[in-house]
């Protein structure tokens, strides 16, 4: 009869942490792998990191020059965005370690003492006092405190992913704009040279007028193109003020005219691509936080499933009394008390149902926002590839229009004073689409710098 009791211990026993398995409730987060996105995914993590890739490189390989790697230093030491998300880790680490001291018992001392005394009765109480310390700890069968514990490590390496995607911001973010101020540099130094040259030019044209050889509308058009040139440089003059200032508040500076030469470009290194892989967006920082943010929402699914099941706990009282039982002993005796509870959840008014079916809600959506990130990851470094590609195309293009209109500038300018079989207007289309072109040329080498930053940034680069 003993043994038929065992047994039958034994197998609810082993049905109990049989279903407790198939609900997964101690179970650690594995991504689910039911598309074959999710399943290359994982693939990708499991293989070893390509050290070449351009994203894996270190920022100091990718940003070479010397001015531009002091700058970003000092906004790495001064930026307040980078410093908040360190403390954002610093604040997932402690709930962390709350999360861990959980399994530990809670001890508390609660002093009491108590006395009378009554005036003209001749009668004076005695004092009696408890001195105990209560021990209560939760014995975590149902992987409570477990699932907590595993959200909470799972929120530090979240933040911890948030970090290191604001370390790379400030590092593209300076990077964007120190090369920013050079091409606008260069655009305003540009665009003065050419307004010296306008203004002699209307000096020309009047002389020419006075010569007879053009007429008034020759001497005013130049004019007019003087002025358009001098409005343009007030234009660059803004867009520089704001770069500028944009740099001070990377670095937590006050505004200042930071002094980057015109002639500063970045080195483009060589880009083996062949479509988007992987194992590279796998690096992105903001990928791995919605893994991590998957991660939370599966353990607090399994949080609200282990609350359908009881809850034990042990307490514990002792310390030192002199009242025992109605008595009142002196000196007092040491006591100790022991107790076990078991509060298993019966009927709570649907609230641990409701909660479940949020938490699985809550769990779906994070696995949408994960999908959704890897896709937006996807999409943003073939945009950045491309751009990349187009970019340098263009520069080529515009590189040998300039050489072109250089040309015709000096041809129409010749005829122009020697031979005089061309018209002013010849002249000045010429020189307007010549500085057009050059200003393009100048902004294409930007936007392939930004290309090529962005690509860095958008690969995981800025470790």
């Amino acid at each position: 009869m003993k043994f038929d009791k065992i047994a039958r211990i034994g197998l609810l026993t082993a049905v109990g942490v049989t279903m407790l398995s198939s609900c997964h409730i101690y179970k650690k987060f594995d991504m689910p792998q039911d598309t074959a996105m999710t399943k290359e995914y994982v693939q990708a993590k499991e293989s070893a990191p390509d050290s070449t890739a351009y994203g894996n490189l270190n920022w100091q390989s990718v940003f070479t020059d010397p001015l531009l790697q002091d700058y970003i230093n000092r906004a790495l030491t001064n930026n307040v965005n980078l410093e908040n998300a360190r403390l954002n880790v610093d604040v997932a680490r402690a709930n962390l370690l709350g999360a861990k001291l959980s399994y530990l018992p809670a001890v508390a001392i609660n002093a009491t003492g108590a006395g009378a005394s009554y005036a003209g009765s001749g009668f004076s109480g005695s004092w009696n006092y408890t001195i105990p310390m209560a021990i209560s700890w939760e014995i975590d069968v149902f992987g409570k405190i477990l699932n907590n514990k595993r959200s909470a490590s799972a929120a530090v390496r979240m933040q911890e992913d948030y970090l290191q995607a604001a370390h790379s911001q400030i590092i593209t973010g300076v990077a964007t704009c120190y090369y920013t101020i050079a091409t606008l540099n260069a655009q305003l130094a540009l665009s003065k040279e050419t307004a010296e040259i306008w203004a002699k030019n209307v000096e020309i044209m009047k002389d020419y007028k006075e010569a007879g050889r053009v007429n008034q509308a020759a001497v005013v058009q130049s004019q007019a193109q003087y002025w358009s040139i001098l409005a343009s440089i007030t234009d660059l003059e803004t867009a520089l003020t704001q770069a500028n200032n944009s740099m001070s508040l990377l670095l937590n500076e006050a505004p200042a005219t930071w002094e980057i030469p015109a002639t500063a470009r970045m080195e483009v290194p060589q880009i083996l691509r062949d479509g988007v892989a992987m194992r590279e967006l796998a690096m992105r920082p903001d990928v791995r936080a919605a893994e991590e943010g998957l991660a939370t929402a599966y353990y607090a699914t399994n949080s609200a499933r282990a609350a359908f099941y009881p809850g034990i706990t042990i307490t514990s009282n002792g310390g030192f009394t002199n009242l025992l039982g109605s008595f009142i002993k002196n000196p007092g005796d040491w006591f100790i008390q022991l107790a076990g509870s078991l509060t298993a959840p019966l009927f709570s008014r649907g609230q641990n149902i409701a909660r479940l079916k949020g938490a699985k809600a809550q769990q779906q959506q994070a696995m949408n926002n994960f999908e959704h990130t890897l896709l937006s990851a996807a999409a943003e470094v073939n945009n950045y590839c491309v751009a990349l590609d187009k970019t340098a195309s263009k520069t080529a293009y515009l590189t040998e229009q300039v050489k072109n209109l250089e040309e015709a500038v000096e041809a129409t300018n010749l005829l122009l004073a020697y031979d005089g079989k061309t018209t002013y207007l010849e002249v000045l289309t010429a020189q307007s689409s010549l500085l057009n072109a050059q200003i393009s040329l100048l902004s294409t080498e930007l936007a392939r710098e930004q290309a090529l930053i962005n690509l860095y940034q958008s690969l995981g680069g800025g470790r």
